[in-house]
């Protein structure tokens, strides 16, 4: 009895003698009261709170995927504006005025792009303008895929697949966003007139 009494003792540190007698004898007795908890009420808060967490971040997740496939298509309009803009603001147009300078370089930038890929009717310059909007998006997306990566792989050499993955999707998403986005017109040939009769 003392062998258990001392390891409690030793355990608790705060049992006296006379309270290692009561516990040995009686061990539904024990100190500080307060009567029975219910552990189902903490453990189903913790449960819940766990697939509500789970839900929130899968869909968080999904969302932040979802704007970096949709707005693929801006990567070079956004590099395009925001260079211009730190050169307007660095050059002394202020605040508002480098910001002005940039979104107008940004839409004009997206515009000419379209316009150009739409009149055009040689493949080449077709594919140029399209990789030229293609090649800044797949950089944008291996940098968002990487780091994103970040909170599920441990392992660097699979961040690194993930994020190339992720570049050619990306880069491949705005390569066909802006082929519809840009309506071709049909191939008419110049100097054919219809017979009006």
């Amino acid at each position: 009895m003392s062998a258990v009494c001392s390891t409690e003792v030793f355990e608790a540190k705060l049992l006296t003698p006379q309270l290692c007698l009561v516990s040995v004898s009686y061990p539904e007795l024990r100190r500080g009261g307060g009567g029975r908890r219910n552990w189902y009420i903490y453990a189903h808060g913790a449960t819940t709170m766990l697939a509500i967490g789970f839900v929130l971040n899968t869909l968080g997740i999904g969302l932040f995927c979802w704007a970096i496939f949709a707005l693929a298509v801006y990567a070079l309009p956004f590099f395009v504006a925001l260079s211009i803009g730190m050169i307007a603001f660095q050059s002394g147009a202020g605040l508002i005025g480098s910001l002005l300078i940039a979104t107008a370089s940004g839409a004009l930038t997206l515009v000419l792009g379209q316009v150009a890929f739409a009149v055009t009717r040689s493949s080449a310059l077709r594919i140029a303008i399209a990789t030229a909007f293609a090649v800044p998006a797949a950089v944008a997306g291996y940098h968002v895929v990487f780091a994103v990566s970040h909170i599920g792989v441990p392992s660097l050499a699979w961040r690194e697949v993930f994020a190339c993955l992720g570049a050619i999707c990306i880069g491949v998403t705005s390569w066909t966003r802006l082929m519809v986005l840009a309506k071709t017109r049909p191939f008419e040939p110049a100097g054919v007139v219809e017979n009006p009769s």
